[in-house]
Protein backbone atom coordinates (compact mmCIF):
# COMPACT_ATOMS: atom_id res chain seq x y z
CA UNK A 1 0.00 0.00 0.00
CA UNK A 2 2.64 2.85 0.89
CA UNK A 3 4.58 1.67 -2.83
CA UNK A 4 1.38 2.49 -4.17
CA UNK A 5 0.78 5.85 -2.77
CA UNK A 6 4.46 6.73 -3.45
CA UNK A 7 3.90 5.95 -7.52
CA UNK A 8 0.58 7.54 -7.11
CA UNK A 9 1.89 10.78 -5.72
CA UNK A 10 4.68 10.41 -8.20
CA UNK A 11 2.74 10.62 -11.07
CA UNK A 12 0.34 13.37 -9.91
CA UNK A 13 3.21 15.50 -9.86
CA UNK A 14 4.98 14.44 -12.88
CA UNK A 15 1.79 14.99 -14.44
CA UNK A 16 1.07 18.27 -13.16
CA UNK A 17 4.83 19.92 -14.00
CA UNK A 18 5.27 18.23 -17.56
CA UNK A 19 1.88 17.79 -19.25
CA UNK A 20 1.07 19.01 -22.56
CA UNK A 21 -1.46 21.89 -23.43
CA UNK A 22 -3.90 21.51 -25.73
CA UNK A 23 -4.50 24.64 -27.99
CA UNK A 24 -7.08 27.40 -28.28
CA UNK A 25 -7.77 29.58 -30.89
CA UNK A 26 -7.18 32.69 -31.39
CA UNK A 27 -9.40 33.90 -34.68
CA UNK A 28 -8.64 37.49 -34.70
CA UNK A 29 -11.81 38.40 -36.08
CA UNK A 30 -13.39 37.46 -32.54
CA UNK A 31 -10.67 39.36 -30.79
CA UNK A 32 -12.03 42.06 -28.48
CA UNK A 33 -9.34 44.28 -29.04
CA UNK A 34 -8.25 46.49 -26.21
CA UNK A 35 -5.80 49.16 -27.87
CA UNK A 36 -6.26 51.31 -30.97
CA UNK A 37 -4.82 54.48 -32.93
CA UNK A 38 -5.09 55.80 -36.36
CA UNK A 39 -3.52 57.21 -39.16
CA UNK A 40 -4.11 59.05 -42.18
CA UNK A 41 -7.06 57.26 -42.61
CA UNK A 42 -6.07 53.76 -41.35
CA UNK A 43 -7.42 52.62 -38.04
CA UNK A 44 -4.95 49.63 -35.84
CA UNK A 45 -6.60 47.94 -33.30
CA UNK A 46 -4.27 45.38 -31.30
CA UNK A 47 -4.31 42.82 -28.82
CA UNK A 48 -1.38 40.89 -26.63
CA UNK A 49 -2.01 38.25 -24.13
CA UNK A 50 -3.22 35.66 -26.89
CA UNK A 51 -1.57 32.89 -25.35
CA UNK A 52 -2.11 29.94 -22.82
CA UNK A 53 -0.44 27.92 -20.90
CA UNK A 54 2.92 25.79 -22.46
CA UNK A 55 2.57 28.05 -24.96
CA UNK A 56 2.22 31.77 -22.60
CA UNK A 57 5.08 29.97 -20.94
CA UNK A 58 7.04 30.08 -24.11
CA UNK A 59 6.38 33.62 -25.07
CA UNK A 60 7.54 34.63 -22.22
CA UNK A 61 10.36 32.68 -21.67
CA UNK A 62 11.77 33.37 -25.64
CA UNK A 63 10.94 37.02 -25.40
CA UNK A 64 8.60 36.64 -28.37
CA UNK A 65 5.21 38.34 -28.00
CA UNK A 66 1.85 37.36 -30.73
CA UNK A 67 0.02 39.80 -31.33
CA UNK A 68 -3.73 39.97 -33.04
CA UNK A 69 -4.02 43.09 -35.82
CA UNK A 70 -6.58 44.09 -37.32
CA UNK A 71 -6.24 47.29 -39.68
CA UNK A 72 -9.06 49.22 -41.54
CA UNK A 73 -7.81 50.76 -44.38
CA UNK A 74 -10.20 53.94 -45.65
CA UNK A 75 -7.48 56.20 -47.67
CA UNK A 76 -9.00 55.52 -51.12
CA UNK A 77 -5.63 53.40 -51.96
CA UNK A 78 -4.63 49.52 -51.97
CA UNK A 79 -2.22 48.99 -49.11
CA UNK A 80 0.37 46.32 -48.48
CA UNK A 81 1.11 45.92 -44.79
CA UNK A 82 4.76 45.92 -44.44
CA UNK A 83 5.24 47.99 -46.86
CA UNK A 84 3.00 51.03 -47.47
CA UNK A 85 1.78 50.28 -43.87
CA UNK A 86 3.76 49.31 -41.27
CA UNK A 87 4.26 49.20 -36.94
CA UNK A 88 6.66 50.44 -34.95
CA UNK A 89 6.78 51.09 -31.16
CA UNK A 90 5.11 54.22 -29.59
CA UNK A 91 8.79 55.52 -28.41
CA UNK A 92 9.57 55.36 -32.54
CA UNK A 93 11.74 52.05 -32.35
CA UNK A 94 11.19 49.63 -35.43
CA UNK A 95 9.75 46.62 -35.07
CA UNK A 96 11.45 43.31 -35.99
CA UNK A 97 8.08 41.16 -37.31
CA UNK A 98 9.05 37.90 -37.48
CA UNK A 99 8.93 34.80 -40.19
CA UNK A 100 5.94 32.56 -39.13
CA UNK A 101 8.38 29.58 -39.32
CA UNK A 102 10.41 31.41 -37.00
CA UNK A 103 7.37 32.09 -34.33
CA UNK A 104 6.17 28.40 -34.58
CA UNK A 105 9.71 26.96 -34.13
CA UNK A 106 10.38 29.47 -30.80
CA UNK A 107 6.76 28.79 -29.36
CA UNK A 108 5.66 25.30 -29.97
CA UNK A 109 5.37 22.42 -27.87
CA UNK A 110 8.35 19.84 -28.19
CA UNK A 111 6.24 16.75 -27.41
CA UNK A 112 9.69 14.46 -27.47
CA UNK A 113 10.07 15.86 -24.03
CA UNK A 114 6.98 13.57 -22.64
CA UNK A 115 8.86 10.58 -24.10
CA UNK A 116 10.77 10.57 -20.26
CA UNK A 117 7.29 9.01 -18.79
CA UNK A 118 9.17 6.07 -20.27
CA UNK A 119 11.42 6.13 -17.25
CA UNK A 120 8.22 5.21 -14.98
CA UNK A 121 8.08 1.85 -17.10
CA UNK A 122 10.21 -0.12 -14.59
CA UNK A 123 8.20 0.59 -11.77
CA UNK A 124 6.60 -2.08 -9.94
CA UNK A 125 3.72 -2.14 -7.31
CA UNK A 126 4.67 -4.72 -4.58
CA UNK A 127 2.20 -6.46 -2.22
CA UNK A 128 2.88 -8.03 0.92
CA UNK A 129 2.02 -9.17 3.99
CA UNK A 130 2.80 -10.54 7.74
CA UNK A 131 3.95 -13.69 8.38
CA UNK A 132 3.75 -15.75 11.61
CA UNK A 133 7.15 -14.28 12.98
CA UNK A 134 5.16 -10.53 12.52
CA UNK A 135 8.09 -9.57 9.37
CA UNK A 136 6.81 -8.75 5.92
CA UNK A 137 7.01 -10.86 2.89
CA UNK A 138 6.44 -10.00 -0.65
CA UNK A 139 3.21 -11.84 -1.69
CA UNK A 140 3.09 -10.49 -5.33
CA UNK A 141 4.08 -7.88 -7.83
CA UNK A 142 2.63 -5.82 -10.76
CA UNK A 143 4.60 -4.11 -13.30
CA UNK A 144 2.20 -0.86 -13.15
CA UNK A 145 5.04 1.08 -14.73
CA UNK A 146 4.20 -0.56 -17.83
CA UNK A 147 1.09 0.73 -17.89
CA UNK A 148 1.76 4.24 -16.36
CA UNK A 149 4.64 5.09 -18.36
CA UNK A 150 3.68 4.22 -22.21
CA UNK A 151 -0.10 5.88 -20.97
CA UNK A 152 1.80 9.10 -20.21
CA UNK A 153 4.33 9.25 -22.75
CA UNK A 154 1.58 8.20 -25.26
CA UNK A 155 -0.99 10.63 -24.77
CA UNK A 156 1.04 14.06 -24.03
CA UNK A 157 2.72 13.39 -27.18
CA UNK A 158 -0.47 13.43 -29.04
CA UNK A 159 -1.92 16.30 -27.04
CA UNK A 160 1.35 18.29 -27.95
CA UNK A 161 1.33 17.72 -31.72
CA UNK A 162 -2.51 17.87 -32.17
CA UNK A 163 -1.70 21.13 -30.57
CA UNK A 164 1.27 22.42 -32.65
CA UNK A 165 -0.53 21.53 -35.65
CA UNK A 166 -3.37 24.07 -35.10
CA UNK A 167 -0.81 26.75 -33.87
CA UNK A 168 0.88 26.37 -37.48
CA UNK A 169 -2.30 26.23 -38.61
CA UNK A 170 -3.56 29.43 -37.42
CA UNK A 171 -0.28 31.22 -38.16
CA UNK A 172 -0.40 30.12 -41.93
CA UNK A 173 -3.91 31.44 -42.01
CA UNK A 174 -4.00 34.43 -40.70
CA UNK A 175 -0.44 35.65 -41.81
CA UNK A 176 -1.02 39.57 -42.40
CA UNK A 177 2.12 40.64 -43.68
CA UNK A 178 2.64 41.28 -46.86
CA UNK A 179 -1.23 40.85 -47.19
CA UNK A 180 -2.71 43.85 -50.11
CA UNK A 181 -5.71 45.41 -47.76
CA UNK A 182 -7.67 47.06 -50.27
CA UNK A 183 -9.43 50.91 -49.59
CA UNK A 184 -12.84 50.46 -48.21
CA UNK A 185 -11.30 46.79 -46.44
CA UNK A 186 -10.54 45.88 -42.67
CA UNK A 187 -8.64 43.03 -42.21
CA UNK A 188 -7.34 41.09 -38.93
CA UNK A 189 -4.56 38.48 -38.49
CA UNK A 190 -1.18 37.42 -36.73
CA UNK A 191 2.26 38.89 -35.79
CA UNK A 192 5.23 37.38 -33.89
CA UNK A 193 7.63 40.45 -32.90
CA UNK A 194 10.76 40.11 -30.63
CA UNK A 195 9.71 41.66 -27.47
CA UNK A 196 10.38 40.93 -23.65
CA UNK A 197 7.31 43.36 -22.75
CA UNK A 198 3.89 44.23 -23.95
CA UNK A 199 5.06 47.94 -25.49
CA UNK A 200 2.52 50.19 -27.45
CA UNK A 201 2.36 50.07 -30.74
CA UNK A 202 1.65 52.58 -33.60
CA UNK A 203 1.04 52.70 -37.42
CA UNK A 204 3.54 54.25 -39.95
CA UNK A 205 2.00 55.04 -43.12
CA UNK A 206 3.63 56.58 -45.92
CA UNK A 207 2.68 60.35 -46.12
CA UNK A 208 1.50 60.26 -49.87
CA UNK A 209 -0.60 57.46 -49.23
CA UNK A 210 -1.90 59.36 -46.02
CA UNK A 211 -6.08 61.08 -46.87
CA UNK A 212 -5.55 64.84 -45.77
CA UNK A 213 -7.13 66.21 -42.63
CA UNK A 214 -10.45 68.22 -44.20
CA UNK A 215 -11.09 71.19 -43.29
CA UNK A 216 -13.69 72.68 -41.74
CA UNK A 217 -15.83 75.03 -43.59
CA UNK A 218 -16.03 78.44 -42.26
CA UNK A 219 -19.35 79.90 -42.55
CA UNK A 220 -19.95 83.82 -41.63
CA UNK A 221 -22.68 84.89 -41.34
CA UNK A 222 -24.01 89.05 -42.49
Amino acid sequence: MKSLKIILLLTVIVSLASCASSYKAIKPNDVAYVSAESVGGVKLEYKYDLLHKKYEKKEMKKGVKLVAVKITNNTGHDLTFGRDLTLEYANGNEIYIMENEKVFKNLKQRPATHLFYLLLTPINLYTSKSNEYGMQEETSSFPIGLIVGPALAGGNLLVASSANKKFKNELEEYNIHGTLIKSGETRAGLIGIKSESFEALKLNLKPELQVEPQEKEVVTRS
